[in-house]
């Protein structure tokens, strides 16, 4: 008797032991899920840090260097890590890979990042800057139009906004994509390679463009005007803009105030910057005072502008497969 009770202790012994041990299995796995669970869960959150991606030139910079968001910001008890990117899309690689949350970046980025399936939504744009980019050529250079490029090396940052520019200039002047040789740099080694001579041409943005102008004597063979549109955009990832709508109207607020300032203060505005763009004055005044101000919404015709440059980019081989831009823009709140 003693004998069976004995032998039905240890048998519940390890039938305890043994659920124990599936219990912790269980455990373990859904830990492996529980760890994605407080994530989903996080992302549910509003944040109380905001990761701000930004380029050289642009609002963004203004408002990096005024503080006047930060202190917005700061009062609702959220605190900004500013990041800056060489290009725009660099900086949507990092939104790609979650870590950034909200940046500035050209027309053409937002695009090759859609593609590529980065999680991304319009929040608002700048009006049309055409002439703040261009196709320069050395000072001494014997082109004299974009018809001449045929054969030539063109430098440009792959996937910023200029590689649509240089794409309608080529439509425009009778040749096609596959007519030049196109060289893929970012804006410092581009510069290097076009004062050397190692590119015929250069695609660039302000205000690398004002900078090669005063600088290196670059000329400008053609600009956006009459070709491009040229906006500059306002992005966050679909989760954050999501999650913390009022931090997003915090953020376009304080923009249009910036904006409202910098287009009545150019000289005030690159003296500011200077310092901490390491660019100098007179190549921001320039550029300062050749692009337009003011936050404007995300609606249907600019969303259509926008699918244009898409649908021109997939025709060309240039991003992998057809988008819809509708698909990356926030929904309003009910």
């Amino acid at each position: 008797m003693k004998k069976n009770l004995l032998t039905s202790l240890v048998l519940s012994t390890l039938l305890i032991t043994v659920l124990s041990g599936c219990g912790a299995a269980s455990k373990s796995t859904t830990g492996a899920t529980d760890t994605t669970a407080p994530a989903a869960t996080a992302k549910t959150e509003k944040s109380t840090t905001l990761r701000i991606g930004y380029q050289k030139y642009g609002t963004v910079n203004f408002l990096k260097a005024n503080g006047e968001l930060d202190k917005a910001l700061k009062e609702k008890g959220i605190t900004i890590q500013w990041t800056e990117f060489p290009g725009g899309p660099q900086l949507l690689e990092a939104m790609n890979v979650g870590s950034i949350d909200v940046g500035h970046t050209g027309e053409a980025p937002p695009i090759f990042a859609q593609a590529a399936g980065t999680p991304l939504v319009y929040l608002g744009h700048e009006p049309a800057s055409p002439a703040s980019e261009a196709i320069l050529i050395p000072e001494k250079s014997e082109i004299k139009s974009v018809a001449e490029l045929k054969g030539k090396k063109v430098a440009l940052n792959k996937g910023s906004n200029v590689h649509y520019l240089l794409v309608k200039q080529l439509e425009k002047a009778g040749l096609k994509y596959e007519d030049i040789q196109v060289a893929f740099l970012p804006p410092a080694d581009a510069r290097a390679a076009f004062e050397k001579g190692s590119v015929d041409a250069w695609v660039i943005w302000d205000p690398f463009f004002a900078a090669a102008e005063t600088s290196a004597k670059a000329k400008i063979l053609a600009d956006g005007k009459d070709t491009v549109a040229n906006h500059e955009f306002y992005l966050a990832t679909r989760t954050y803009a999501e999650n913390n709508r009022d931090t997003v109207k915090v953020i376009l607020d304080q923009l249009a105030k910036v904006d409202v300032w910098s287009k009545d203060h150019p000289k005030e505005l690159a003296e500011t910057l200077s310092p901490q763009l390491g660019i100098d004055v007179p190549s921001l005044e320039r550029a300062a005072k050749r692009r337009a101000y003011g936050i404007l919404p995300i609606d249907d015709a600019l969303i259509n502008e926008q699918q244009k440059i898409a649908d021109t980019f997939f025709k060309l081989g240039l991003i992998p497969k057809e988008i819809k831009v509708k698909d990356a823009v926030l929904p309003a709140t009910k």
